[in-house]
């Protein structure tokens, strides 16, 4: 999927947009949406995607090869690879 700048809303939307911001909550009818009450399979940060950037890194073969190997059903090694450079982020930021 090619991301590209949004347009922005266009005179209309902005007013439409303004208008549903001046409604005082109770102005709003959210009969049609239940309220959730119970939150036990929520997940965080699902929808959330971090920029990625596009490098090129020379790696030592044996590392690319161990994650090529051992990377998760589904998941691309160098998704492993972020991930572990990730950890020791975390790990080391204190």
């Amino acid at each position: 999927m090619k991301k590209t700048p949004s347009k922005g809303l266009t005179a209309e939307q902005n007013a439409i947009a303004s208008a549903i911001a001046a409604l005082p909550d109770e102005a709003i009818d959210t009969d049609d949406i239940p309220e959730v009450k119970e939150w036990s399979d929520a997940r965080r940060g699902v929808f959330y995607r971090p920029v990625k950037q596009q490098i090129t890194l020379r790696l030592d073969a044996d590392l690319i090869d161990w994650f090529k190997r051992h990377h998760p059903e589904g998941e691309g090694y160098q998704t492993s690879i972020n991930r572990a450079l990730r950890e020791y982020v975390e790990h080391h930021q204190s």
